[in-house]
């Protein structure tokens, strides 16, 4: 039984001692850490886009966004590596178009800390790379 205790307490130690280590990567947003991220309204013409985003567990409510602005939050991804935040946009009476904002299994490696998406004049969306410095072409996940 002894023998078992202090097997266990040093699995607990061993977990206390490395984890901070992984938690601080800078190479990779390892769980738990911080993500900042935008959508920014780049329709052009004046033209306004409204907004809705949300996870699971918060719902970051509907925002009308005018033309040349962004919506902007902060999160910290869950110790599961399963953190999911979605919106749903609209302009000019268009159909609603669905995208992950942040989506861990995806963004790890592409935003680790700051995910920034913008919506062209041409309706498209694109996430910025923050590796490679690049603008992307993503997709709408429209029904």
């Amino acid at each position: 039984m002894r023998n078992s205790m202090i097997s266990i307490r040093s699995l607990v130690i061993l977990y206390v001692v490395l984890m901070p280590a992984s938690w601080s990567s800078t190479s990779s947003n390892s769980v738990l850490g911080k993500v900042h991220v935008k959508v920014m309204n780049m329709l052009g013409h004046g033209r306004s886009m409204e907004i809705h985003c949300q996870s699971k567990d918060d719902d970051l409510g509907h925002f009308t966004v005018p033309d040349g602005l962004d919506i902007e939050w902060e999160f910290y991804v869950n110790f599961w590596g399963t953190t999911l935040f979605y919106c749903d946009v609209q302009w000019n009476g268009s159909v609603w178009h669905h995208f992950d904002a942040y989506s861990y299994q995806r963004d790890d490696g592409r935003c680790d800390t700051k995910c920034s998406w913008m919506i062209s004049e041409d309706g498209r969306l694109f996430g910025f790379n923050q590796y490679r410095g690049t603008w992307d072409v993503m997709h709408f996940h429209d029904a």
